[in-house]
């Protein structure tokens, strides 16, 4: 074993009753290293990463932390070989401060002396190049700056090995940057890194080496330098994929829908929407951009009649002429009235979906028009399951499998797939890849084209800035429910996106 390796895993196998995770995977992380761990979904990447964090033991294999064999059976197991993780969703308490959330749990007389926390802390912060201050509550924090609390947190508690779960996933491109430079000194330093996402181009711009896993099954470490997203890609998935997303020019742009002043107002009495206006056109993919909790989901569901506006007006205007007034009815009324417009939202089962019926039942909401005949047999929508299976691959024993029993990106596809099924007019999807692998992403990509080419209005809400620059035609920009401006796809930068998101930037009305 090379005395450079701070973890080594030789042959782990994890079970979860008929179905392996992990196969005998063989993997290690150097010292002073940044690894990217790559691999579609389900390919086993959480798993194996839950394992070297305590989360859960393997069946099979052995675990070397700096040369020795460990057992790692929990959480506290792995602290102890100063090793933490942190995960997507933040284990922090926002009532308290930064050095409070940070010390919490900590044994000793020291948690009592804050202002040697304190001044513990930002010595760790300067160290590294943090930007925090310890008496800030959580409460009152940006998602970049709870992050850095949770970095900090497992540097103050003496660990030299992080993991890092999709770090990226909800941070404007300026605050990536400060990420990146930070695990780079935090590398120089000697800490070992290992980081799973997505983001083909962040994996090569940061990591030293990359370890790609395939259904379970180990593929292969390359250093990085050596590396492409194609020779990436196709390690992933097996073969070649084109990572080209088209984007043909919209062909005599029609008004489909307009939006004017459009304001929500939540529980509390906060505008969660604040005079929002814009238009979307037949033939064109409008992107909507903008950190997480914006105004997103509050503008699809406004729209497709799922939420109350208190101020606004949304305005179809259907191919054949004419106009229709939407605002202030609901999905149910505005599909009466013809309108043929689809949704597909960010929670799949909680709203899109009824996890407990299988694919053909769920194909048959979405065509209810009150008892048609088209119900009168289960063949045409069972024929519609089956050939969403088919185009878009989804994973599944069957169409009378339950959906609550598939994986959450096959989830994800047959939704999409029933909604484009329905050939609409205006199609809202919100965050329609997550939790897809790259492959099945760029099925999506592909089939939102599709409908621009068939003169839908698609307006697409993304937390990939590079996606949306290389997809969408326009882009509206959200920051704090209101909009910061509308650019063009095509000359756009993702640094101007960036800061107007955080309404540090301006943008042209495109």
């Amino acid at each position: 074993m090379s005395r450079e390796a701070a973890i080594e895993l030789k042959n782990i196998t994890k079970r979860f009753g008929k179905v392996t995770a992990n196969d005998k995977v063989c993997l290690s992380v150097r010292r002073g290293e940044i690894l990217s761990v790559l691999g579609e979904n389900g390919s086993g990447k959480t798993t194996l990463m839950n394992m070297i964090s305590g989360i859960y033991y393997p069946d099979e294999g052995q675990i070397f932390v700096n040369g020795r064999e460990v057992s790692i059976r929990s959480p506290k197991d792995s602290f102890a070989l100063g090793i933490g993780m942190i995960h997507q969703h933040f284990k922090l308490v926002d009532v308290l401060t930064a050095a409070e959330n940070i010390i919490l749990g900590l044994p000793g007389r020291e948690v009592l002396d804050m202002k040697a926390v304190s001044a513990r802390i930002r010595e760790l912060t300067e160290r590294y190049g943090f930007e925090l201050d310890p008496d800030q509550k959580i409460y009152a924090m940006s998602v970049s700056q709870k992050q850095t609390v949770e970095i900090v947190k497992l540097l103050y508690r003496g660990v030299d090995i992080l993991i890092l779960d999709e770090p990226t996933a909800v941070l404007t491109p300026q605050e990536t940057e400060k990420l990146f430079a930070v695990l780079r000194n935090m590398r120089e330093a000697g800490h070992s890194i290992i980081i799973i996402t997505h983001k083909l181009h962040e994996v090569l711009a940061l990591s030293d080496r990359v370890s790609v896993l395939r259904k379970g099954q180990y593929v292969g470490t390359v250093e990085t330098a050596q590396a492409t997203e194609a020779s990436l890609t196709e390690m992933m998935v097996g073969k070649k994929v084109d990572l080209n997303i088209e984007r043909p020019e919209p062909v005599d742009p029609q008004l489909r829908l307009k939006a004017e002043g459009l304001t929500c107002v939540d529980k509390e009495g906060v505008k969660t929407l604040d005079s929002v206006s814009f238009t979307a056109m037949s033939g064109e993919i409008l992107g909507i951009a903008g950190i997480a909790g914006s105004g997103q989901k509050e503008l699809l569901e406004s729209i497709a009649g799922l939420q109350a506006l208190s101020a606004g007006s949304i305005t179809y205007y259907p191919p054949e002429g004419g106009e229709r007034n939407l605002a202030g009815m609901s999905a149910a009324a505005i599909s009466n009235l013809g309108v043929k417009l689809s949704f597909v939202p960010e929670d799949r089962l909680g709203m899109g979906l009824v996890g407990s019926m299988d694919m053909t039942d769920n194909m048959m909401l979405r065509g209810y028009r009150g008892g048609r005949p088209f119900f009168a047999d289960r063949k045409r929508p069972k024929n519609l399951a089956e050939h969403i299976i088919e185009e878009l691959e989804v994973v599944t024993p069957g169409v009378s499998t339950p959906v609550r029993k598939l994986s959450g990106g096959n989830v994800q596809k047959v939704l999409v797939g029933r909604e484009i099924s329905s050939n609409p007019k205006v199609l809202m999807v919100a965050y329609p890849v997550r939790g897809l692998d790259i492959n099945s992403s760029y099925t999506i990509y592909h089939l939102l084209n599709e409908q621009k080419k068939q003169g839908a209005a698609v307006i697409c809400v993304g937390e990939d800035l590079d996606v949306l620059l290389e997809l969408c035609d326009r882009i509206l920009v959200l920051c704090g429910g209101r909009v910061s401006g509308i650019v063009d796809g095509r000359t756009a930068s993702k640094e101007q996106i960036g800061l107007m998101m955080t309404r540090m930037g301006g943008g042209q009305d495109a």
